[in-house]
């Protein structure tokens, strides 16, 4: 089946747009202070951005991947910090438009999100198995009609910020690790304790403290599908995807800038070819290898979307974990190459030609779910699934 990419629509470009404009201009001011993004989340919310992936008839824009995925590379070109949060937004925001439609509480929560422009967070890290979200210790309690939840979630994403926040457990106290659900906990029917505090190296504005999380609420809240089908078959590709949006968006202003600079050396002396310009040629080739990267990841889910079979199947799940390995590698490469273009200008703070923030924020590119955990379940995987060694698929 061939599928064409559908182009992110006018209006979605200049909404986009008009959102990393102000992104773009406290992205500086959120990385040193190490404070959250709220002056680019209110323009979401203004621009209702974070509803455009619930379906039309809840009231949403039934935006597609390719669409979002777009808007991450806009926004990542301004900020990566507001990016990464526009990303992980929409990652949660997969689980319930493609595992919760058909549940009314679902539904009407969605309504809601794209209603009230709600910000969803995720807790899916525990202390006791780091990153691997497909365990879990803690298990959830379910009482009649109600659920509690404790758990010590050594990062919550913008945690103190979310309007809602998307946890895994355990089904119940005697579930195996890995048999896990995903709850709903509405901002009210939580509390936070903070244990762990965000001071890091880059994505410092995504605000991704650790807290201890207490939660009391309707049951109804638990998705209904096992968290191992939700993550096979949607949360896989959201976030390998949508995180590929950032990073390419991070990589293109880094190349943009280091465009500028050779430009600029290029008018001080007309006709000579500038130090930088030969590197240059050498970054766009990279650069684009990037894009045709995330351009076939999108594809490849758009083709699967609809056949759960083919969304768990050991092919798609190397194709994904093969985009994110792929994405996350490269554009270090890609911004190094920048700062040796740029020099001592793009090593500086407070220059037009500054990168010290670029490779800081790509350097959590590997480390978002850890390349070496992606690289053994992949190597596990090819050891039954024959590889597709056509071009064209």
């Amino acid at each position: 089946m061939n599928v064409s990419i559908k182009r992110p629509s006018p209006d979605f470009k200049v909404r986009a747009a008009r959102v990393a404009a102000i992104a773009a201009e406290y992205a500086d001011r959120v990385d040193t202070g190490g404070r959250f993004p709220q002056e680019a989340l209110d323009a979401m919310k203004a621009e209702r951005l974070l509803g455009i992936q619930v379906p039309i008839q809840l009231g949403g824009e039934g935006a597609t991947f390719s669409q979002i995925a777009e808007i991450c590379t806009t926004l990542g070109q301004a900020c990566a910090s507001s990016a990464m949060i526009f990303a992980m937004h929409h990652i949660k925001c997969s689980s319930l438009v493609e595992h919760g439609a058909d549940d009314a509480w679902h539904s009407a929560f969605m309504q809601r999100i794209a209603s009230q422009q709600l910000l969803l967070g995720s807790a899916t890290t525990e202390g006791g198995i780091g990153g691997n979200l497909r365990n879990s210790i803690c298990a959830i309690e379910v009482d009649g009609d109600t659920c509690r939840l404790e758990k010590d979630a050594t990062v919550i994403s913008y945690g103190e910020q979310a309007d809602a926040i998307l946890i895994t457990s355990r089904a119940h106290k005697d579930a195996a690790p890995s048999d896990q659900v995903m709850t709903v906990f509405l901002k009210g029917q939580y509390s936070l304790q903070k244990t762990h505090d965000w001071d890091t190296l880059g994505m410092r504005g995504t605000r991704s403290d650790g807290f201890l999380f207490k939660g009391e609420a309707p049951a109804v809240q638990i998705l209904p599908k096992p968290f191992a089908e939700i993550a096979a078959q949607s949360m896989l590709a959201a976030s390998h995807l949508l995180w590929s949006g950032v990073w390419y968006g991070i990589a293109v202003d880094a190349v943009a800038r280091a465009q500028a600079f050779v430009r600029a050396a290029a008018r001080k002396s007309p006709g000579t070819q500038p130090p930088g310009a030969l590197r240059l040629a050498e970054v766009s080739s990279l650069l684009q290898l990037v894009r045709s990267n995330v351009i076939a990841g999108l594809k490849t889910y758009e083709e699967a979307k609809h056949d759960a079979d083919r969304l768990s199947s050991f092919g798609f799940s190397v194709a994904m974990n093969n985009v994110k390995i792929a994405s996350s590698e490269m554009i270090l490469t890609i911004i190094n190459h920048a700062m040796l273009i740029c020099g001592i200008m793009g090593y500086k703070n407070g220059t037009p030609y500054s990168l010290g923030r670029h490779l800081r924020d790509a350097h959590s590119a590997q480390l978002m779910i850890s390349n070496d955990r992606i690289l053994g379940n992949t190597s596990n995987m090819l050891l039954v699934h024959k590889l597709d060694t056509s071009l064209l698929g």
